[in-house]
């Protein structure tokens, strides 16, 4: 059997001159938590919308739990749930209207309705604002209803397109506390946009997008160790002494941060110099120093700075 849910394979697409994904391939295994990371205009949303088929390639192939997808449009469609950036909802209508009318168009009505509706209140907690107008709801109730909205139909595979931004940070963590059950308790693929750092981070694999590249890829330990290094913070040490080391440092608040090449080198210098290391901690590298180290940019609120 194959073991992946998206297949990409030689992915192109411009839109005049500007060459927005550049000869992409990738696997999403299924299961798995799938993580794009890039600034904006990187070709993170123009794929996304290849794969919804909302967006047709240049060149190139797109396969979907094993379907083409300008083949099988629609068996696809019945396999992927979408979560885009700004949300669908329609605001003078209550959330439960909006799941209503869209779970009409999967064939979802009567007794089949209501019993999914139960099913999504108990995973979302939706209960206390399923008659509400959507627009008087906060940021948080509306991606609950938003992500339930695209569950609505048992899709294999969802696609979130940065999901949790504008969101405090309770809400981001509860958000993906959900997200987590489902992948554990029903095998749901995930595929991820976006700039925290931290959602990357959790990802089974991330892939970086430049200019519609591949800038790299890899597990987010396999990242960090390529990209990043290790840091050792020191604490109460003179900086002549952390000069002594003649390693890249920066002054902490009553400590030093060094950069170290990984584990092993921590360990060699720690050995070599032990009088320097009364107070100190190992780090790993952050993702936000691997897409700094590929990028030359660091990556905030999706914007290059």
């Amino acid at each position: 059997m194959n073991e992946n849910m998206v297949e990409i394979e030689h992915l192109r697409k411009s839109f005049g001159n500007v060459k927005a994904v550049n000869d992409l391939s990738f696997q999403v295994k299924y299961g798995e938590l799938f993580a794009f990371l890039g600034i904006n205009g990187a070709g993170k949303s123009t794929t996304i919308s290849m794969i919804c088929g909302q967006l047709t390639a240049d060149s190139g192939t797109i396969h979907v739990n094993g379907q083409d997808v300008r083949k099988h449009s629609h068996e696809i469609k019945e396999n992927i749930g979408v979560v885009f950036q700004d949300s669908v909802l329609d605001k003078p209508l209550t959330a439960r209207e909006n799941l209503k009318s869209r779970a009409a168009l999967y064939g979802i009505t009567g007794k089949n309705f209501g019993h999914r509706l139960d099913e999504l209140n108990k995973i979302f907690d939706l209960k206390e604002f399923i008659d509400r107008p959507v627009g008087k709801l906060s940021g948080g109730q509306r991606r609950r209803v938003d992500i339930a909205r695209a569950l609505l139909h048992k899709p294999k595979l969802l696609i979130l397109d940065e999901p949790t931004t504008g969101l405090d940070p309770q809400t981001r963590k509860m958000i993906w506390s959900i997200i987590e059950s489902l992948r554990k308790e029903e095998g749901l693929t995930v595929l991820l946009t976006t700039h925290y750092m931290e959602e990357a981070a959790d990802a089974d694999y991330v892939i970086i997008l430049d200019s519609g590249r591949i800038a790299a890829e890899g597990t987010p330990l396999a990242l960090k160790n390529a990209y990043a290094g290790d840091f050792i913070t020191l604490y109460g040490l003179t900086e002549s002494e952390i000069q002594s080391l003649k390693l890249p440092c920066e002054a902490l608040p009553g400590g030093w941060r060094v950069a170290v090449r990984d584990t092993a080198a921590a360990t060699e210098l720690i050995l070599r110099r032990p009088e320097l290391f009364r107070d100190y901690e190992i780090t790993k590298g952050r993702m936000d120093d691997v897409f700094l180290a590929v990028t030359g940019r660091t990556l905030t609120g999706g914007a290059e700075k």
